[in-house]
């Protein structure tokens, strides 16, 4: 049997504070008729590259994921639901062990890692995630700043204004290959596991590269109440 190495890996275990006071995480909330979560399964299961899709849902919607695959995705058979961490990191180091339990973990196996408020991530991106994480081990997807970037260390008072030209703003995938990635975060220290933002930095305090891919100013996150209408308005919709 021909052996399963390369994991989409959605994001959805996030409670959505910022949207306000919703009665449900923000990955859950409609646009375009569907929910946001939706939208971007399905981007990853048309997507030949991908062997397995990953879910990762907060426990006590785990059964909310599983029936809106149900629902509304064709191939749900690729599509697994399973609990996420309290973390960022947390979370993808149990799409990993689920991996190793699952069909074994090896050099090759890579992972796709998204977050599930990305809906509007394109075929190309999920590609070339793929491609440069094969070829370099590790991409993660950025776009360009195109506003000048401020720096203050006390929050008062501008400390620097950095080269506009070296600047990029992070968005996802962020692709790695699922073994080195493990075996960097587990000799991270309690301190720098706590300065973690992201995946990729787990990459770069152990001094490993990390290969950008370009983004599309429209991979927007879906974080504010604004971002809703902003994102019905991308697919077109009537609240735009």
């Amino acid at each position: 049997m021909e052996r399963k190495n390369v994991y989409g890996v959605v994001l959805a275990g996030g409670k959505g504070t910022r949207m306000g006071n919703v009665e449900k995480p923000k990955q859950f909330m409609n646009i375009g008729g569907k929910p946001i979560i939706v939208h971007t399964i399905e981007k990853f299961v048309v997507c030949p590259g991908f062997d397995k899709v990953l879910v990762l849902s907060p426990k006590q919607w785990i059964k909310h994921t599983q029936d809106l695959i149900r629902k509304y995705i064709p191939e749900k058979e690729k599509v697994i639901v399973i609990e996420g961490g309290v973390t960022r990191n947390e979370t993808i180091m149990n799409a990993i062990n689920y991996i190793d339990q699952t069909d074994g973990l090896d050099d090759d196996t890579i992972i796709v890692t998204h977050d599930s408020v990305r809906p509007f991530v394109t075929h190309r991106i999920l590609e070339e995630n793929i491609e440069y994480t094969k070829k370099y081990g590790a991409c993660d997807t950025v776009i360009g700043a195109t506003d000048t970037i401020v720096v203050s260390e006390d929050g008062r008072l501008v400390s620097s204004i950095p080269d506009r030209a070296t600047m990029y703003q992070g968005q996802t995938p962020q692709s790695f290959h699922a073994k080195k990635l493990y075996e960097l975060y587990n000799d991270l220290s309690e301190e720098e596991k706590n300065i973690l933002t992201d995946a990729t930095k787990i990459m770069i305090i152990r001094g490993e590269n990390v290969h950008l891919v370009e983004g599309e100013v429209f991979n927007i996150k879906i974080t504010y109440p604004y971002d809703l209408r902003v994102a019905e308005s991308l697919l077109g919709g009537a609240h735009a």
